[in-house]
């Protein structure tokens, strides 16, 4: 069974990707850490992460952008994101509790896409990472 696909005409300007929670577990940034080539201890090791003046391990930031990429298609199976902008504000503390936040701030009704203004916000409230993207939807 597939997933249903929600199309340009399912959106309206305003609209939002519902409050999601993003797994920064030490476990998580291991498994992307392992895959991507990227294990230095900045990543993987809270103590390390403090001996190099770190608040602690950092979520790298091609893993956040997999993370709104992820909650975009969360949002719209089978979507085709055409631009994915990232600004990292602040670092990104691995086993922080994150939570993603976006929501459509502009739509092109020609090429059926949405602006999505994007967030990453943590416990403390803070958004150490914000982001747009442009995606086409059916």
């Amino acid at each position: 069974m597939s997933e249903a696909k929600r199309s340009f005409d399912d959106v309206e300007f305003g609209d939002e990707i519902p409050d999601v929670p993003a797994d920064v577990s030490m476990k998580a940034v291991h498994v992307f850490a392992e895959g991507s080539g990227m294990k230095a201890t900045r990543f993987t090791d809270h103590d390390e992460a403090r001996k190099q003046g770190l608040p602690g391990a950092l979520v790298p930031g091609i893993m956040s952008q997999g993370i709104f990429a992820a909650k975009i298609h969360e949002w719209a199976p089978g979507c085709d994101i055409q631009k994915l902008d990232t600004v990292f504000r602040a670092p990104l503390i691995v086993d922080s509790d994150v939570r993603v936040r976006g929501v459509v701030t502009d739509m092109d009704e020609e090429a059926r896409t949405v602006e999505m203004d994007l967030t990453m916000v943590n416990e403390r409230d803070e958004t150490p990472v914000i982001g747009t993207a442009i995606v086409r939807l059916a």
